[in-house]
């Protein structure tokens, strides 16, 4: 057995070793109630010149390496040595309480540099002199020489070895055992090359009690009961399609089995309390699964699929991404008396799958490639909520998470290929709220490019990807320059719009801020639309990397990005697409857009003394004033800017207060309801006008129940005492004419037939709760309403 050596200095490391991993087996004996693993790991390795081979390997005891069988010289530098000279460095740098900041922040890249490099170094060739002698010989011969490629000398790599911390990468819990693959976290448990870019395939053997289930990736070949006593029993797997160390997962408990009724490659498997849950909530699974395939024209690319839920105080996080598998808190499990969890716990699943399509079978070229996959996952999960659980929901989701990212995306971190972020930000941008941000931007983008291209020109460009990918000569990888090549050769975009587009929207931080503004002309029958262009971004931050992409256009005095923007009129005679905002140019510009309604020749009654006759007075409590002049002064009922959301922009309307309430009223997109709702709630002046309009949108049970919910948390804000807290009233009648019986004022039995109008009725406590009176607390009927339901409902 070798005991751990101290690196005689950082030079001495081998960053990279240009040793390739052909295939690896992996076979491990875990005991439940020692918490012990140990066993062995077998590489074919493709061994460079030098002879030398880096490993990663983190909190292992090494027994021994063998090298084709015969014993052979290694070295490994654990990492947790490291935590002295790291104290050391500390106390150096900490001078003064101003300097701690950084002083943790050095010790930490540090730390983040150390993990990057290989900590395993073993001898694949004959021992002519001191390892450390030949590391050296290697790192002058890889500067002299770097683009030498290795000799396909393969050779058998045995290491026996134990886990010595169970701490991160692998856990245990009772009687239960489950790893996670967070960033650089497969070296915690088994040696290996944890590089995205090295991807082979595995053999695993995993022993447990007989009792226990062993869950990995690939496909269940056999098992074996021992004769030992009390008898084991050994799970013998096989992945036949290359991955990277990192989608190796696994996960050991007295598990139960539920093998799809629907589709014999999926199994969902739960701990035995939660049987009863899983049968109701993978029951829509199936149709998730073959959409998937028919979207792509192609079979899953795995032999089998399996979903394994693990009680919530042992995940780590909510969900975990493996090789033709996933691990998931069982808190996203629900019976049928539940209703509330079964969209966003099948938006998660679907997730989940769409995953191991693109970033577990395709996988990014480059780590400045990662948000491609991302994008594609998410962009596959969206037309599953589309066909699924219906075009409201989708784009209702998607305008939120546009919202999201404007609101977010202001750093250097949300740049999603920059070389800079990633290299900066060692991989910690696609974890916590930044990640998913990235998604989110990530899926917007893509969808953009959907609009630019068409619909079946994009579904022809995943489908391309997916078939190069079980082709003769498969081709696993993809980068953001081959799909910008698939969008300029099957999505039919224009070269010019493509090298603008990927450098403005993939390489740079920042979304476009528009805010707009209109004056209707009568003599000219036009309307005079003035757009403010801004950014999310201050110019200065985003230049530095708008510099570094060579191919890039980055012309003095713009602000914006590629592309024309639709401004869509609704005149009293129709609706007209006008698209001639450039969302590009001068951070100020004016536009005119012909209308093609006419005004009547005479007016009924003359508008107010001191009006505009634009119609642009925002006095909210002349609203009857404003109605005539929308009808009278203009033939404009609304106006929206960007109504298919073809762009991932901020824009801030601006119009009188009747044609917001046209637009909630008569316009039935949930997306146009939305803003609407929104643009009503934030008036400095409330009329009773507003408060009856959203109330009136919150009883039309035909409307979409998220944007009605929207409609209810307005009227708890707009409740004060200006308004004789008539927005709390509206809430409280709406409410209990809903669920209450009349003759006996009590709640009636809870009705789950109408999930629509569960969901409201749902929110609406939520909403009283909110109402504040000037002294910030609630008002006695809000506090009374509340306390009713808790005293009385089921």
């Amino acid at each position: 057995m070798a005991k751990p050596r101290k690196p005689k200095n950082e030079e001495t490391k081998v960053e990279n070793s240009g040793a390739v991993v052909r295939h690896q087996k992996l076979c491990l004996s875990i005991d439940m109630e020692k918490h012990q693993i140990y066993g062995y790991t077998e590489l074919e390795i493709a061994v460079p010149d030098i002879g030398i081979v880096g490993l990663h390997a983190e909190n292992l005891g090494i027994e021994s390496v063998l090298v084709d069988g015969e014993p052979t010289e290694f070295e490994y530098y654990p990492h947790n040595h490291q935590n002295v000279e790291n104290e050391k460095r500390w106390r150096s740098m900490v001078s003064s309480p101003s300097s701690a900041a950084d002083a943790a922040a050095a010790v930490y890249i540090s730390a983040l540099e150390r993990e990057l490099v290989p900590n395993l170094l073993i001898n694949c060739c004959k021992p002519f002199k001191g390892l450390t002698d030949q590391i050296e010989q290697m790192n002058l011969e890889n500067k002299l020489d770097s683009s030498a490629e290795p000799k396909q000398n393969v050779k058998l790599v045995r290491i026996d070895y134990w886990v010595e911390k169970v701490e991160v990468g692998i856990h245990f819990d009772g009687n239960a055992l489950h790893t996670d693959n967070q960033i650089r976290r497969a070296r915690c448990w088994f040696p290996c090359i944890d590089d995205t870019t090295q991807r082979c395939c595995y053999d695993l053997e995993f022993t447990v009690s007989q009792n226990l289930i062993a869950v990995s990736a690939g496909s269940l070949l056999y098992q074996v009961l021992s004769k030992d006593d009390p008898p084991r029993k050994t799970y013998v797997y096989r992945l036949d399609v290359p991955v990277s160390a990192k989608w190796i997962t696994l996960a050991v408990a007295p598990f139960e089995v539920l093998p799809d009724h629907h589709q014999s490659l999926m199994s969902h498997i739960c701990l035995p309390a939660n049987v009863s849950k899983i049968h109701n909530t993978v029951e829509f699974f199936h149709n998730a699964f073959s959409h998937y395939e028919t979207y792509l024209d192609a079979k899953f690319p795995f032999g089998s699929y399996k979903q394994v839920f693990l009680a919530p105080e042992m995940a780590v996080s909510s969900s975990t991404f493996g090789a033709a598998m996933g691990i998931f808190s069982s808190q996203i499990l629900y019976d049928e008396k539940v209703i509330d969890q079964a969209i966003d716990t099948s938006i998660k699943l679907s997730f989940a799958l769409a995953r191991q399509w693109f970033g577990v079978y395709i996988t990014p070229e480059l780590p400045n490639d990662e948000w491609l996959l991302d994008g594609l996952a998410g962009f596959l999960t969206d037309s599953f909520i589309k066909k699924f659980l219906g075009n409201n929901e989708a784009r209702y989701r998607r305008y939120k998470a546009n919202c999201a990212v404007c609101k977010a995306d202001d750093s250097g971190a949300t740049a999603l290929s920059s070389s800079a972020s990633c290299k900066d930000l060692y991989g910690t941008q696609c974890i916590g709220i930044f990640g998913k941000i990235r998604s989110c931007k990530s899926v917007a983008i893509l969808q953009m490019l959907e609009k630019q291209m068409g619909s079946n020109f994009f579904r022809k460009i995943l489908q391309n990807i997916i078939s190069r990918a079980q082709g003769a000569s498969p081709v696993r990888t993809l980068s953001t320059k081959e799909f910008r090549h698939f969008a300029n050769k099957v999505g039919n975009l224009e070269r010019p719009f493509l090298k603008e587009f990927f450098p403005r929207w993939v390489g740079t931080c920042g979304c476009p801020v528009l805010r707009m503004g209109f004056s209707y002309n009568k003599r000219k029958n036009i309307v005079e639309l003035a757009v403010l262009r801004d950014c999310t971004v201050k110019p200065d931050s985003r230049t530095p990397v708008l510099s570094s992409n060579t191919d890039s256009e980055n012309r003095d005095g713009d602000i914006g990005w590629p592309g024309m923007m639709s401004i869509r009129v609704h005149e009293l005679d129709g609706m007209y697409d006008h698209p001639i905002l450039p969302m590009a140019g001068d951070a100020w510009q004016l536009l005119e857009i012909q209308c093609h309604s006419k005004l009547a020749a005479r007016r009924a009654l003359k508008p107010k003394k001191g009006s505009k006759p634009d119609g642009c007075d925002d006095n909210g409590d002349a609203v009857a004033g404003l109605d005539m002049r929308s009808s009278m002064e203009s033939p404009l009922s609304w106006i929206r800017a960007d109504p298919e959301m073809e762009y991932l922009a901020e824009i801030h309307f601006n119009q009188p207060v009747q044609m917001w309430i046209n637009q909630l009223e008569k316009d039935g997109d949930v997306v146009a309801q939305a803003q609407a709702i929104a643009a009503l709630e934030a008036l400095p002046h409330l009329s009773f006008n507003v408060v009856n309009t959203l109330n009136n949108f919150l009883s039309d049970s035909k409307a979409f129940w998220r944007v009605r919910i929207e409609a209810a948390y307005a009227l708890a804000n707009t409740a004060s005492e200006e308004t004789d807290w008539a927005g709390l009233l509206h809430l409280v009648k709406f409410y209990k004419s809903r669920r209450f019986d009349e003759n006996i004022g009590l709640p009636r039995p809870n009705d789950f037939r109408d999930f629509s109008e569960y969901f409201v009725l749902e929110a609406i406590p939520h909403a009283v709760a909110m109402v504040r009176a000037a002294d910030n607390k609630s008002p006695r009927e809000a506090v009374e309403f509340v306390l009713q339901l808790l005293k009385v409902m089921d």
